[in-house]
């Protein structure tokens, strides 16, 4: 037995090119799939056969939970802090045990709240045991030098990933959730282009060529993930400004 998880930024809602999205996420065959920038909340559970559960926003955007209908949801919720999007969970039961599953998307525009949300998101899944993150972290990963692909940001785009002490690049919240314990997946067992962002047709002026989107596992489930893959070609293309990210646990 096997579960697939999908983590997707769908870009302000959608819009028109929901139907496209669908097609992208029912193509995949995922389990799970975390979504952000739910604005309007598209009924994309209708599109996927699966169900949808919202944690509305704060000051943002929605995030949402789409469930495979072989799935059991044996409870389900909105993280009870003032994101600025939203962060949403749900304990299923499947086949490798029982395991919460949280769908998040960090603050865009400056680290140190990044940061804070991200501890937020650490102590909600301390309480929860065996975990999974899927989130649009909106943070460079905390291994590599990320100069390069910085250096070909407009600077009010640029400003968002560095450090307002130093000017190195901020990876403070990637850094936090790793320091609790967290994995990354990708880094684990991931395979073929790590960047998520921009696709070539979807927009996506504010990027270069950068991993913001991500799996995070606690230890025991991380250990059972056997690859994770960004979602590329046909209309993942322009159905959106980030690739889908998936991952594979038996």
């Amino acid at each position: 037995m096997t579960l697939k998880l999908m983590t997707y930024n769908i870009k302000n809602g959608g819009g028109d090119r929901l139907d496209a999205i669908g097609r992208v996420i029912a193509g995949e065959a995922p389990d799970v799939v975390a979504v952000q920038e739910m604005r309007g909340e598209p009924a994309l559970g209708a599109a996927t056969g699966m169900r949808q559960l919202v944690a509305r926003s704060w000051r943002g955007q929605p995030v949402g939970l789409l469930v495979a209908r072989h799935l059991r949801v044996i409870a389900a919720g909105r993280v009870a802090r003032p994101f600025f999007h939203a962060a949403v969970w749900a304990r299923l039961a499947t086949p490798l045990g029982p395991l919460t599953v949280v769908g998040a998307h960090l603050y865009p525009y400056w680290g140190r709240a990044r940061r804070a949300e991200a501890g937020w998101l650490a102590a909600f899944i301390k309480s929860q045991g065996e975990s999974v993150l899927l989130a649009d972290l909106n943070t460079l990963d905390p291994y590599s030098d990320h100069a390069v692909e910085l250096a070909t940001l407009p600077m009010p785009y640029r400003r968002r990933h560095l450090r307002r002490l130093g000017g190195g690049p901020d990876v403070g919240a990637t850094a936090l959730l790793a320091r609790r314990g967290l994995v990354d997946v990708f880094r684990r067992c991931g395979t073929g282009q790590a960047w998520t962002v921009p696709t070539t047709r979807g927009g996506g002026a504010e990027f270069t060529e950068l991993r913001l989107d991500y799996v995070l596992a606690t230890p025991g489930v991380a250990g059972r993930f056997t690859g994770c893959c960004v979602v590329t070609g046909g209309e993942a293309e322009s159905a959106s400004d980030h690739y889908p990210l998936v991952a594979r646990a038996a």
